[in-house]
């Protein structure tokens, strides 16, 4: 697979990578308040980029169930002096966000990719991307952040996950924005019963079909908590991990991962199955 250019800092894709999540939110699911201060986030991104993270994907709004919305402002002066500190890394800024005035900003301040759980769908959004020259990643979620989780429900979810994401393809190439900049989320977790996930995982290679990479994020997620008899977030590493070697070897290109360095370890071994031992790629 040909390289992901972000704007200029290239990910390599010939091998699975991992995305590290940067959350300057004060109620996010797991790590709500921790990173809030540019200080603590500049030290996280730093420690992220120290263990080989490929992206750093920073947010300013929760996608959790039921969180409540912020205002386009709000959002900015979270993410910009955040993004403004950590743009000269060597490692690639992702913005997570839905709105067009926050992906618009959020690049000229420094960010080289643009993730969007509502997959350009906002009025606008798709126009501006289009001028924006960077990769977007789309993601598919039924219903909104506040309600997913009320009644997910599908005839056949990888199907109609499948046809979501074809569609957003279609409707992004069709807008000009190229299908190299491209990357694909199946929403684990948004607007599905863990049957859902972990049928979705199950079948990533359906999605791969499509030509786009497929990113996955199911970090510490309440699916992982309900496996383990409710276990709490902080007892959800290990699950964690499990699930991203097993993405891995089912065609994902991309690891959305709260915790660096364990998720790398799980990549490379799951890497190691799917593409075959090489112990140059694996130091």
């Amino acid at each position: 697979m040909s390289p992901l250019d972000c704007a200029g800092k290239l990910v390599d894709l010939t091998q699975p990578q991992v995305m590290g999540i940067l959350n300057v939110t004060p109620d996010s699911f797991s790590d709500g308040g921790k990173f809030v201060s540019v200080d603590a986030a500049i030290r996280q991104a730093q420690t992220m980029a120290d263990e080989g993270v490929a992206i750093i994907d920073i947010g300013g709004e929760s996608t959790r169930p039921g969180a409540s919305p912020v205002s386009v402002q709000e959002e900015l002066d979270r993410v910009i002096p955040v993004i403004e500190a950590l743009r000269k890394l060597p490692v690639p800024l992702s913005i997570d966000t839905s709105k067009p005035q926050v992906m618009k900003d959020a690049v000229s301040a420094g960010a080289s990719m643009i993730n969007d759980v509502n997959a350009l769908r906002a009025e606008g959004a798709i126009d501006i991307v289009a001028t924006l020259n960077v990769p977007v990643c789309l993601m598919h979620m039924q219903g909104g952040p506040r309600t997913m989780q009320q009644t997910p429900l599908y005839n056949d979810v990888v199907k109609e996950v499948k046809d979501f994401l074809s569609d957003r393809v279609d409707a992004c190439t069709n807008a000009g924005i190229p299908k190299e900049r491209l990357v694909i989320d199946p929403g684990f977790g948004f607007g599905k019963t863990p049957e859902h996930n972990f049928t979705i995982v199950k079948h990533l290679d359906v999605l791969t079909d499509l030509g786009c990479p497929v990113l996955v994020g199911v970090s510490l997620k309440s699916t992982i908590g309900a496996l383990l008899d409710d276990a709490p977030v902080e007892e959800r590493l290990y699950a964690s991990v499990a699930l991203a070697a097993i993405a891995v070897l089912h065609g994902a290109s991309i690891i959305r991962a709260h915790d660096v360095k364990p998720t790398i370890d799980a990549v490379r071994a799951g890497q190691a199955v799917a593409y075959g031992y090489n112990r140059k790629d694996q130091t």
